[in-house]
């Protein structure tokens, strides 16, 4: 089938590490390819951010991404652009007129109410990556989402033909938001196995206990309360991935770290190439990721897919990834967290179960083949009209 993969803000191309920048990058890339893969041609349309990007550029056999003028051709902030969404809708519909998918599948709530309004006789499958109404609970008055964000989404999860939740959490949040039931299913996000498994280069290290924090340098990724908790773990060192030096968060959180004394024991790196990344979690003794929310969380199922033992916050996708094989800590709680790091490091024997129970479980439910093959099956089933078949996917 032709699949048509709409991602506003996330160019699968674009370097991973920004600020918008992040999971939904490397999901939408990785699920186009692995489509692919699987006989179908996709194309994936996302927004232009450069004079210099082409109308459309080969990414993989079988993969195009479209770059969609709307707006001034540089780099914007995810929550400023609904003012440029209409000409981006107005591009789908001119694009679909001449060549419509058979099915479209919008990644956030932006390229949910594009495809919509511009798709014509095909159905529209939306993954939301993040949901408002979390967001603004967590945020408060922090959140700079536009004020239709929350409603949008609720008529989005109303109108698309089936809504793609990443975890049992997001389910949850679906259904209070009025999202019927049947039209759910609940898909994660996948790991490249081959890239990610135990197996391969290590990074360089120093004999001292490794922490490796690694991702987007926003506050809710709650790095802050690591370096806070480094402070009741002498003799170990973090490691801080992600952003660029000039980022507002990552001068914050050097600033943290200076205040408390540890300028000797973080390291803030800035971002790392996706394909050093495997080796980089494999030098870790225990990778720590505590958000005070995520709709999934892509780098415990990396990390674990390498065989290091998870800490993590006990939200969202988490609740599902790390749960049995890993450490889950309440978010915002740096003693909890620095009790639970301190027995982990001090315990090789459980740190190495950990680490292949973690490894275990992302080969048998987290291949990018195997959540290619349930998204397709989505797909199929919207288009023949068996809503009803939806919930019977499971997580």
């Amino acid at each position: 089938m032709k699949v048509d993969l709409i991602s506003e803000h996330a160019d699968p191309l674009a370097a991973v590490g920004g600020v918008d920048a992040g999971g939904q990058n490397v999901y939408v890339a990785a699920l186009a390819s692995a489509l692919a893969r699987r006989g179908h041609r996709v194309v994936v349309h996302t927004r232009r951010t450069s004079p210099s990007q082409p109308a459309s550029v080969p990414m993989a056999p079988g993969v195009s991404v479209e770059y969609v003028p709307a707006g001034p051709p540089v780099p914007i902030p995810k929550d400023e652009l609904p003012t440029y969404m209409p000409e981006f809708t107005d591009h789908l519909a001119d694009r679909w007129s001449m060549e419509p998918p058979d099915v479209a599948h919008a990644h956030f709530w932006m390229s949910g109410q594009a495809a919509l309004q511009a798709a014509d006789g095909f159905p529209v499958v939306q993954t939301f990556h993040a949901l408002g109404t979390v967001k603004r609970r967590w945020q408060g008055e922090a959140d700079t989402s536009p004020a239709h964000r929350i409603d949008t989404e609720r008529e989005i999860g109303k109108r698309a033909g089936a809504v793609l939740a990443t975890c049992s959490d997001e389910v949850s949040e679906l259904c209070a938001m009025g999202v019927p039931e049947q039209r759910i299913a609940v898909v994660p996000c996948g790991v490249d196995l081959t890239a990610f498994c135990p197996e391969g280069p290590v990074a360089p290290r120093t004999a001292r206990r490794l922490i490796l924090s690694i991702g987007r340098m926003v506050p809710r990724k709650g790095v802050d309360t690591v370096i806070a908790a480094l402070r009741q773990l002498p003799g170990a060192d973090l490691v801080i991935a992600g952003g660029s030096p000039d980022d507002e968060e990552t001068v914050r959180l050097r600033d943290l770290a200076a205040g408390y004394g540890l300028e000797e024991r973080v390291h803030v790196i800035g971002s790392v190439p996706r394909n050093q990344v495997p080796a980089l979690m494999r030098s870790a003794d225990v990778v720590v990721t505590v958000p005070w929310y995520e709709p999934f969380g892509m780098v415990p199922v990396e990390a674990m897919a390498c065989g290091v033992p998870v800490v993590a916050s006990a939200v969202g996708g988490h609740l599902d990834t790390v749960a049995g094989c890993g450490v889950l800590v309440p978010p915002r709680r740096p003693r909890a967290l620095a009790r639970a790091l301190k027995e982990l490091l001090d315990d090789p024997d459980r740190r190495a179960r950990l680490g292949a129970a973690g490894a275990r479980r992302v080969r048998e439910r987290y291949g990018w083949p195997h959540v290619a093959e349930r998204t397709e099956t989505v797909y199929t089933q919207v288009i023949e009209g068996k809503l009803c078949d939806l919930a019977a996917l499971g997580g």
